[in-house]
């Protein structure tokens, strides 16, 4: 065939055409908005992926890389662009244990990089935040040797991190308020999720979302002003190591093995201009795969007397012989009737042996404990270590028969891919036959309860059975950080209450730091599905108008509102639950009066608000309090005083 040099030259254009088309594909930045057009990432394509994120004019995160390396290959090594497309997310969600709201808007814009070696990275962008995860479309199983997740601050910042020195934690170490540019190379990695403070007015809140069949992230510190991510290694054999772990005695040389088709987690950030939005963000559950278990409306979340914080041997006054035994907890069955708590927990000791879940103890006469507690409509929930669950799947089948309510699982201190796997596997089963599961020893929340609702609660925080060394100013930081990525079981209620400077206490009469309203207003503000009473009946008894109040608020919430944040010193919020109102503030350990609004109420209706407040002295003694009743509506405006390490709790009527 002959060539015409009109065809070569028509040829050689669409050559350079392609060429340059290309080269602009590739060199060109990619910009994706919030739907204010507030936040906006920056990405770039060279020799890998890079990102930036400001908001407005500010730059908050700068030069980020993200890489997953594959045994073969590195995706977002050296990255070819096939397509790029945007689009947009506007839906409303319907929580299935709404902790915050009946209703979750989740309006974002996507940026959908699709490259050549059949993966894509996917971008979002909301008005409070910005997450991104990798898509696989491989054959067969791959195995993630790696995963990059770097980013860098454009000046320092002052972080709040929970050190671990090691991948075995139960997530409960104290925050660390640490300048970025002191974090050195060689210190403590930490645990999600990480809070910064810019040197503006942002905040930024690092976690993830939608962990499935994958290890946890840590991060740690590059040592030049930036965080890099950390994973433990994927467990292969193990060995003995008592009744509630396993020794890892060969880990492989990747962090997972997973299918090659599949979305990998996300990697969020919360970003915050007012500190109130950390509170109320719902970003895990927008990322995070919505329900499984189809039919879900056996989940019924709510309040647990708890026995061991406080011991079960604690009740007093009474006309038997206190202990693990039938009678002792019938009074907790009794305490829990009499208040409307629909649970009571039988903690470490209920069972013959921690590695026998279907046997109690001698004393115990589980049968006539569950008849009596029906009867009472009361429920019990079984506490069972990690070990014993895996080595006894089938308890599940047998305390549904048994009329068993739920589970309270301890000691994982593991988040490596076997255990995440794990959890997963024990909500399914659960929920088979219709039980709900608390993870104790756990690491944070990052979606599983959101595809199993049966998951009402995960500790993961350093909570009131730390006794002395729970501390209100170390608790001030959870609703910023901890309880802003999902439930927590922090198990409050603490009837005596000493400031630190006196504190000496421990089994039978456990107490907590702070004042006594500081622990009312727990129940207000912190979130979780299953929200434990830590302390003895008997002195729930004796202090009835605390008691009342605390068995009053609700666990679920049709409406959230931050009415004062200012991180690690002080919050006040208002939550609705029906017609009815509650208000819990909290401060560290300098007290403060702060000035709210009750805007918040509908118009032309008065309430009934019944106000617990700190005494005159509590800032010396704990216990002191005063309780109040005044009629308020939305033109009422109130100043809140708070004693140091003290609270504000009330419900509008």
């Amino acid at each position: 065939m002959k060539i015409t040099t009109k065809k070569l030259q028509r040829s050689f254009v669409i050559a350079l055409c392609l060429i340059f088309s290309t080269a602009s594909l590739w060199a060109a930045p990619l910009e994706l908005k919030s739907p204010n057009g507030e936040l906006k990432v920056n990405v770039d394509l060279n020799d890998k992926i890079v990102y930036s994120i400001s908001y407005g004019q500010d730059v908050l995160l700068t030069n980020c890389s993200l890489q997953l390396n594959l045994q073969n290959e590195s995706l977002g090594e050296n990255p070819k662009l096939k397509n790029k497309k945007f689009s947009s997310i506007n839906e409303t969600i319907v929580p299935t244990i709404p902790l915050k709201n009946a209703t979750i808007e989740n309006n974002c814009n996507v940026l959908l990089l699709n490259f050549k070696n059949d993966y894509s990275v996917e971008f979002r962008a909301y008005d409070d935040g910005v997450a991104y995860r990798f898509i696989t479309r491989k054959d067969g199983d791959v195995e993630v040797i790696d995963e990059d997740f770097g980013i860098e601050f454009p000046s320092t910042y002052l972080s709040h991190l929970s050190f671990t020195g090691s991948f075995k934690t139960s997530y409960e170490h104290a925050y660390s308020h640490v300048k970025t540019n002191e974090y050195k190379a060689d210190d403590k990695m930490t645990i999600l999720p990480v809070l910064l403070e810019t040197d503006k007015q942002y905040k930024i809140l690092i976690s993830e979302a939608d962990l499935s069949d994958y290890p946890c992230m840590f991060l740690k510190s590059t040592g030049n002003n930036g965080m890099q991510s950390a994973f433990p290694k994927c467990p292969l054999e193990f060995g003995d190591d008592g009744d509630r772990s396993l020794k890892l005695t060969k880990l492989a040389d990747y962090i997972a093995k997973t299918p090659g088709t599949r979305n990998f987690p996300w990697r969020l950030f919360v970003i915050s201009k007012e500190d109130k939005q950390l509170l109320e963000n719902e970003m895990v559950a927008k990322l995070s795969t919505p329900n499984v278990l189809g039919d879900v409306s056996w989940i019924k979340p709510g309040q647990v007397s708890w026995d061991w914080w406080n011991a079960v041997f604690s009740p007093y006054g009474v006309d038997f012989k206190t202990g693990v035994n039938t009678a002792t907890y019938k009074y907790y069955v009794d305490f829990a009737s009499e208040f409307g708590i629909p649970y009571i927990i039988l903690d470490e000791g209920w069972s013959v042996s921690t590695r026998d879940p279907f046997h109690a103890t001698p004393d115990l006469d589980l049968p006539e404990l569950i008849k009596y507690a029906n009867e009472k409509n009361v429920k019990l929930v079984l506490w069972l270590t990690w070990l014993t669950v895996e080595n006894n799947f089938d308890l599940f089948e047998k305390y549904g028969e048994w009329g068993i309510a739920g589970v309270k699982i301890d000691f994982m201190d593991r988040s490596d891919q076997w255990m995440v796997n794990y959890y997963e596997r024990v909500a399914k089963e659960a929920a088979k036959y219709k039980l709900f599961v608390d993870f104790h020893g756990s690491f944070k929340p990052a979606g599983l309860n959101i595809a199993y609702p049966n998951v009402l609660s995960f500790e993961g925080v350093r909570g009131l059975e730390q006794g002395g060394g729970c501390r209100p100013e170390n608790t001030i930081f959870l609703p910023f950080i901890r309880n802003a990525v999902g439930p927590m079981d922090f198990t409050p209620g603490a009837m005596i209450n000493m400031q630190p400077f006196c504190y000496n206490a421990s089994r039978p009469n456990n107490a907590s730091v702070g004042t006594r309203v500081n622990q009312l207003s727990m129940f207000v503000i912190f979130e979780s599905g299953l929200q434990m009473l830590a302390d003895n009946p008997t002195l729930y008894y004796r202090e009835r108008e605390c008691t009342d109040f605390i068995s009053s608020v609700p666990v679920t919430w049709d409406e959230t509102k931050v009415l004062y944040a200012k991180v690690g010193e002080a919050v006040v919020v208002a939550k609705r639950k029906g017609d009815e109102w509650f208000v819990g503030g909290m401060t560290n350990d300098k007290g403060r009066t702060i000035d709210v609004s009750f805007d918040f109420l509908p118009d032309g209706k008065e309430f009934t608000l019944t106000s617990f407040e700190d005494g005159i002295n509590a800032d010396r003694q704990g216990l002191d309090y005063k309780k109040k009743t005044i009629s308020v509506n939305n033109q009422t405006k109130l100043s809140i005083t708070m004693a140091r390490n003290g609270g504000w709790a009330g419900s509008l009527k």
